[in-house]
């Protein structure tokens, strides 16, 4: 048996979905923090997780550039900039800003301060344990929608109905019921139905990872000030 998972920030935490995809077994529950991830049983090989992982010092990420290369006008404007390794420590939105100007002349958009406390919990989680790098990777679910659809972005956004069920209608072909039985796991209500949909592209690029058949963008990823790889992998 080949356990994965797929995390994606939500309302009370973190929605998690695990289990076997090749089996059909898939099960979920929203995790409060990180360390809720020791408690899953069975436990997975392999964690995708779709939040920034790698922090630059300054200016942009290639693998955001290259995400946003992949998923064109449509979908390219889903890949929020990322904070500056900096910006970790930032008491307010102003104070981020503030840095960003002083660092490379850009401010921080509000949808990445808002991201900002996952991201910090997860660099926080990653770096008291530095063999959690090869454990989780982090994934972009529009990158891995764009892989799973054959090369093709999705059209619609993903909080409107049309986006919801193109989405939808990709995971029933692969996965068919499971995946809405997994929905109904404890504690997963807490989550949106774009947070689940999310989750289950981010597992399904932790099956290809834990199956050597992911890629990378880039495909030799460079490390933060950190460590950390910066790379989205799909």
């Amino acid at each position: 048996m080949t356990v994965v998972a797929g995390l994606d920030g939500c309302p009370g935490g973190w929605l998690c979905v695990w289990g076997d995809p090749g089996k059909g077994a898939l099960a979920a529950t929203v995790l409060p923090s990180l360390e809720g991830l020791g408690a899953i049983a069975p436990s997975p090989e392999r964690v995708a997780v779709d939040i920034p992982i790698g922090l630059p010092e300054a200016g942009p990420r290639e693998c955001d550039r290259r995400a946003r290369t992949l998923l064109g006008r449509t979908r390219a404007s889903s890949v929020f900039p990322v904070p500056l390794r900096a910006m970790l420590a930032a008491d307010s939105y102003e104070a981020a800003c503030a840095l960003g100007e002083n660092t490379d002349g850009r401010r921080l958009p509000r949808q990445s301060w808002h991201l900002l406390p996952r991201i910090r919990e997860m660099d926080a989680f990653l770096r008291a344990d530095p063999s959690r790098v090869h454990w989780i990777q982090e994934v972009h679910p529009e990158v891995s929608f764009r892989a799973w659809n054959d090369g093709v972005p999705m059209c619609h956004g993903k909080k409107s109905e049309l986006g919801q069920l193109e989405r939808a209608a990709l995971i029933d072909a692969h996965w068919g019921a499971p995946w809405r039985e997994a929905g109904q796991g404890p504690g997963s209500g807490q989550a949106d139905c774009d947070d689940r949909l999310d989750a289950l592209a981010v597992l399904w690029s932790a099956q290809r990872l834990v199956q050597n058949r992911a890629e990378w963008l880039p495909e030799e990823p460079p490390a933060d000030a950190a460590g950390l790889p910066m790379a989205i992998a799909y």
